[in-house]
This record gives structure tokens, sequence and C-alpha cells, in this order.
């Protein structure tokens, strides 16, 4: 086979192939073309479009000699098309097969793809969303990408305006280095399409886990750096239409560093759980951890038991709310130092509180994530990555089982619903106390749930301690462990620090000796029969 070098710097563009789903600026992309001498050939919507605009165009038709079929699924997979698009320019070869063929040199194409990714992220039918799969579009990026020596291949209006503005410097000439970086954006391009298309249909096949994933991701923010200034870090979006941190306006404040972005998205996701018509709930988070969490009927009294959690680890936190922000709910979050807020909206007087704090983060969200929607978490390994189910597990009332001899009250069994699902967003071990829908004390992250039992209760202690209570508040609380107690020691540690009542998962090959010791402790205990490990 008798291949180029493609080493060609300039190349004129002569003939360009404009299909596009998206016809933003369509038209001023059309002009300039026309307005370079260059001759426009379309298809469909595209060309009439053009067409009504007093733009000459040609229909691809008549470079195939075929009018569009199947409803138009068969239009340009045609060798009159990729043989234009293939074909080396300086191979005799190549170039007489063209001539006997009459094939036409093309030496730009702008294509952008169905919009598949949108229509699946509407919440689309099944049929609709294979019909919006784009065949022939990828085939030609991919064809023109792949002779980037001859073509210039565009996938966006972006990139034709650069095309446009590099033939006027260059006599109507595209060079080299621009084509590799356009063949290079047209690959990455259809990478994440197919992606999308892949992870779209393995979550409908039922076939789990899938065999092969591919994953990809659009460059939302450079970052200037990761969790550390020596590690390099981008913040990419899959197109996964959840509310959250890849869909907030960012109305004010400095960019957003890595950490900001990963304990954003962990607030946020804690509120979440939360029904907004029910209850207005606060977080504040530190290190992607719930340094405070609370629930009442009105959010300044969230907020203000869910900082009383943690007075000090709350300065400089994140601070997630599960409704929309008021100038009295603004003016409390910056009475203390804040790095970012985040909440599904805020009005005009909470807007202009917040201006006061330039540097402060307020992301707008518009909405809230369902905590009970299906999706998938990633976390990279050396070699690969781990790829499950999100944690969308919930338990409500009639889900608990009680085993010991106590029932728990139905106050009581409100906190312990309360304080199991703080619990799933907080790093394991963990042992979560609470009392009237606010967190007293947080043990995060422990190798041993003794330890975090242990260490919620000095949290606890010391919460109390900067209140200025004689006694802790911590006495007549409930507990949740996001996993069984190994042994009765985790459980007795939370009843000597004040807890009455224990939410747990069961499971543990000694839950009758758990069981036995809640009893004797004057414990009510009740099992969910779920965990929620979150490392």
């Amino acid at each position: 086979m008798t291949t180029s070098n493609q080493t060609h710097d300039l190349i004129p563009v002569r003939r360009a192939l404009l299909s596009v789903s998206d016809k933003t600026d369509l038209v001023t992309i059309g002009q300039g073309l026309h307005d370079a001498g260059v001759e426009l050939v379309s298809t469909g919507g595209t060309r009439t479009a053009l067409q009504a605009h007093g733009l000459s165009v040609r229909d691809v038709s008549e470079l195939t000699g075929f009018a569009p079929m199947m409803d138009g699924r068969v239009k340009t997979l045609h060798p009159a098309v990729h043989g234009g698009l293939l074909a080396l320019r300086d191979n005799d070869e190549h170039m007489s097969a063209a001539a006997d063929h009459g094939i036409a040199m093309i030496d730009l194409v702008y294509i952008n793809l169905y919009p598949f990714e949108a229509t699946i992220a509407s919440g689309a039918d099944f049929e609709t969303c294979v019909e919006n799969i784009d065949i022939g579009g990828p085939a030609m990026l991919r064809a023109a990408a792949k002779n980037y020596g001859w073509v210039a291949c565009c996938t966006s209006a972006e990139n034709v305006r650069k095309v446009l503005v590099a033939m006027a410097k260059n006599n109507g000439q595209v060079p080299l280095s621009m084509r590799k970086n356009l063949s290079a954006a047209a690959y990455a391009r259809t990478a994440r399409y197919d992606a999308a298309i892949a992870h779209w249909y393995s979550t409908q096949t039922g076939n789990e886990p899938p065999a092969q994933i591919t994953l990809s991701g659009g460059l939302q923010q450079s970052l200037r750096y990761g969790e550390n200034p020596h590690q390099r870090a981008g913040f990419y979006t899959t197109g996964e239409n959840r509310p959250g941190i890849a869909s907030a306006r960012q109305v004010q404040g400095k960019e957003l560093s890595y950490n900001n972005l990963n304990d954003t998205d962990a607030a946020f996701e804690l509120v979440c759980e939360f029904d907004p018509q029910t209850h207005a709930a606060m977080a504040i988070i530190k290190h992607a951890n719930p340094c405070g969490m609370a629930i009442a009927s009105n959010a300044i009294d969230a907020y203000d038991k869910a900082l009383a959690c943690d007075t000090t680890s709350a300065f400089g936190g994140v601070v997630a709310t599960n409704r929309r922000i008021d100038a009295a709910l603004a003016k409390r979050i910056t009475s203390i130092f804040t790095e970012v807020v985040i909440a599904p909206n805020a009005d005009a007087e909470a807007l202009a509180v917040f201006a006061t704090k330039p540097n402060l983060r307020l992301l707008l969200t518009g909405t809230l994530a369902d905590p009970n929607a299906p999706g998938r978490t990633i976390k990279t390994v050396a070699g690969g990555f781990l790829m499950q189910d999100r944690d969308n597990g919930r338990i409500e009332k009639n889900d608990l089982r009680t085993v010991t001899k106590l029932t728990p009250s139905d106050a009581q069994m409100d906190d312990l619903l309360f304080a199991w699902r703080v619990a799933k967003h907080v790093k394991s071990n963990t042992i979560v106390y609470a009392k009237d829908g606010a967190t007293l004390g947080i043990g995060a992250g422990q190798m041993s749930r003794v330890d975090a039992a242990r260490i919620a209760a000095i949290k606890a202690d010391d919460a109390a301690r900067n209140a200025g209570l004689s006694a802790p508040d911590i006495k007549g609380c409930v507990a949740a462990s996001d996993a069984f107690f190994p042994f009765a020691d985790g459980l007795l540690q939370a009843a000597s620090a004040g807890a009455t009542a224990i939410i747990q998962p069961g499971g543990s090959m000694r839950d009758d000796e758990v069981i036995a010791a809640a009893n004797e402790a004057g414990l009510a205990m009740v099992f969910t029969g779920m965990r929620h490990f979150r490392h």
C-alpha cells in the first residue's frame, strides 16, 4: 500500500462539507467560508438553513448520485464522500482512483453530532435515544481526522472560526499544526460520544457489570493544582444528568479548587437526602466529611444546630442547604469564614449579602439531586479502576427491625433515621451521635469502630463546652453506626458516652452478644439490614 508522509504544511481549502445538528452560528460560518471562495456541500436541514440565507450550497446527493434513503439514515455513507475525505492528494494511485470514479476532494468538514447526550439527559425513551445515535457523522469525522495531512476536521463552530482566521492569514490555506490539533479534537469527540453510548447501553441491558467500560469526560475547568500544589488536575464532566457541582452556576467567588469541588459535592449530596418540603437541611463539610449536619423547620435554626456540632472545624468549610437561601440565612452563613456555599437557589437580597464577601464561592444548582436515582461511582487503583453502583440505598421507618427489649420512641426513631442518613455520607468507620435532628458528635474515618465512637464523644463534649453547657449535650442521644458492631465494645462505648438508642446494619457473627449487651445497658437498638461503607 502506497502512503503519503503527510508533511505538507499549508493546504488550501476549496470545498467544505457541512452537516450539523446544532445550527448555532451556522449561517455566519457558511458565509465566512463562501466569502473565502470555498464551495459548500451540505445535507438536509443544514443545506436548507444555508440556502435560506442566500448561500449557494450543493447537496451531498450531487456528489454521491444517491438521494438520502431510509429516513435519512443513509446519505453520506458512500465512497464519493469518504473517498473525498480519505484520499492522499500526493498519492498517484489514490488520485487516479478518484478521477476514475468522479470523486471530488473535500478539504474541510464541519460536523457536530446528533444530540445523543442531551437526549438521554432529557429522560427520553429507549427508541428515541437509539434514533439519536449518529452513524454517518462519526464516520466522516474519523475519516477526515485520519487524513489530517489534507483535511481540516472541525467538530465545533469555534473550530471553524479558527480555521477561517488561519485561512485569512495564509492566503486561504490551513497550517499542519492546526490540522493536527483539529484531528486530535475530533478523535476525542468521537471517543466521548461512543463512550456515552456504550455507558448508556450498559445501563439498559441489565448485564452487570459490563464486560468492558469506556470512560470519557470533557474538560470543564483546568484547576491550579490537585489535592496538593505539586499535583496537576482538571475537572471533567461526563454528561450525567445529575444536579450538583457539574451543573451548578457559580455566581461569584474565586476559582474552585480540587478540594473545594470534592467537598462541595459531598455537602450537596448529603443535603439532598432530605426533602425540602419537610425539613430545611444544612450541612457543613470539611475534608469531605460533615463536621455538622441538622434539619429544622427553618434554615437558620438548621444552620445554627449544624454549626453547634463543631464550631472550630466549620471555619473555612463548605455549607450546603436543600432550600432557597434568603438574606437572613446568607447573613448567618457569612458571619464566619466560609469557603463555598451551594444551594438550589438564592434570592436577590441573599445575593447582595454574599457579594460583600467576594472571595466566597456561591454555587446555585437550580434543583436537588435525587438520592434514589441510579448511577455509578468510580475510583482509580493502580492499573485500573473500581466501578460500583452509586449508594442510593435508603431505609425508611418500616424497614427497621427492633432487636432489643426496649423499643425506640417515635422521637428516637426520627433521630435514628436522621443519624443513619448522615452516617451514609461520612467516611468509614463512623459513629454519628444525634439528637433533635442535629448531629452532636461525628467520628469519621477511623480504623476501629471503638475509636470512632470515642472520637465522636470527644467532639460532642467539646461542642457542649464551647456552647457553655455544664454537662455534655450528648446524654440521651442516639447513635448510628455505618456497619455492624463486630463486638459489643463499640456499642458499649456509645452507651457510656450517653447514647440511649442505636441504629446499625446487623449481620455480625456476634449479633447475639451485641444485642445482649444492649439489653443489659438499657439501650434500644434497631437493625437496618443495610450498611453504608464509604471509603
